[in-house]
């Protein structure tokens, strides 16, 4: 890919975006794991632009949930949440979790002693 396609769509389609993982090799393939955000036509359009570029598209097909009868808080996920969507609520010092704002990075799920965290598959995403 020698265009600069993150590029074109924050100026041609007004996307915002949110980098959330990138490995890319020069002259090789890549992953770019990214959310976006905008109006929808734009979206739409940005989309469009990404398959007719060649790059191929994926809606993130697995998500993270928590139990919360086994979640005990102790906040070991919260410094390695990279989007805010685990954080300790204060005075309560308890810890929300706020799947709208997750990645399914699944970093949480790696720390969590408790094994509260866990993935599962998102079967509206496929």
């Amino acid at each position: 890919m020698d265009q600069p396609i993150i590029y074109r769509l924050v100026k041609d389609y007004d996307l915002e975006f949110n980098l959330l993982k990138a490995t890319i090799y020069p002259r090789k393939e890549g992953l770019i794991v990214m959310e976006l955000r905008g109006h929808p036509k734009n979206f739409r359009r940005g989309i469009k632009y990404l398959k007719d570029a060649g790059v191929k598209v994926q809606r993130v097909a697995h998500e993270v949930a928590r139990d919360e009868e086994v979640c005990f808080q102790c906040g070991a996920c919260t410094a390695l949440c990279p989007t805010g969507a685990l954080a300790v609520e204060r005075p309560e010092m308890s810890v929300r979790f706020d799947a709208g704002k997750c990645s399914a990075c699944e970093l949480c799920c790696l720390v969590c002693p408790a094994r509260a965290m866990t993935v599962r598959i998102n079967h509206q995403a496929l």
